[in-house]
């Protein structure tokens, strides 16, 4: 068998998409205060929930990871990462922020996929982000960078910052993440004309 037609079945072999969720448990919630939740966040553990589902890895293969999102949102989220998980888009990672003690900095540099964590807005220090609420997701941020002006966030960004140029685990405008979240209502940061957040997407409290 050669190398091409190994690496074709490998990549032609996919999993169905599985999902599933479940209410924060005290072990999670002991993670989560003092690095992605505190008291005085607008949302209370009830809020939350986390979703376990499979994601279509760099490597061609399928992995699971954790999100955790806003009940209110839950249908909305898994149905947008199916429509992704069935066109194979590639996601690196997908863990919970708690994994870098809530630096969302980390979490960017590490190409994570996430969603809550109870922040305010970036370069806004006296307004909560809407990841705070558990109702928006960063997606590959490196290779979907947030840029205004000369800042770019994740540093490692700066290589994607060409959105012409479209490579693997890129969101252009009209791909199939923007797709399927704009389907379920959701905002794309890639969209704004102030800035640009070409990871995130958010639906309003």
């Amino acid at each position: 068998m050669t190398t091409e037609t190994a690496d074709r079945m490998t990549s032609d072999h996919q999993p169905p998409f599985a999902s599933q969720v479940h209410r924060i448990s005290p072990e999670r919630a002991d993670r989560m205060k003092g690095t992605t939740w505190e008291p005085g966040c607008p949302v209370s553990f009830g809020d939350l929930r986390v979703v376990t589902m499979r994601y279509w890895g760099f490597d061609s293969q399928a992995h699971t990871g954790h999100l955790i999102v806003h009940a209110d949102v839950v249908d909305s989220v898994v149905r947008a990462f199916k429509a992704m998980y069935e066109e194979k888009f590639p996601i690196q990672r997908m863990e919970p922020v708690a994994a870098y003690d809530g630096d969302d900095d980390a979490s960017m540099a590490a190409n994570n996929t996430s969603s809550f964590n109870c922040r305010p807005i970036t370069g806004s220090p006296d307004r909560w982000s809407i990841h705070s609420y558990g109702r928006a997701i960063d997606i590959n941020p490196i290779q979907n960078p947030y840029v205004s002006g000369s800042t770019v966030l994740p540093e490692a960004g700066r290589e994607y910052l060409d959105r012409s140029d479209l490579r693997h685990g890129m969101i252009p405008p009209g791909g199939v993440a923007r797709t399927a979240f704009a389907a379920e209502g959701f905002d794309w940061g890639g969209d704004w004309t102030s800035l640009k957040d070409y990871q995130h997407f958010e639906i309003q409290p």
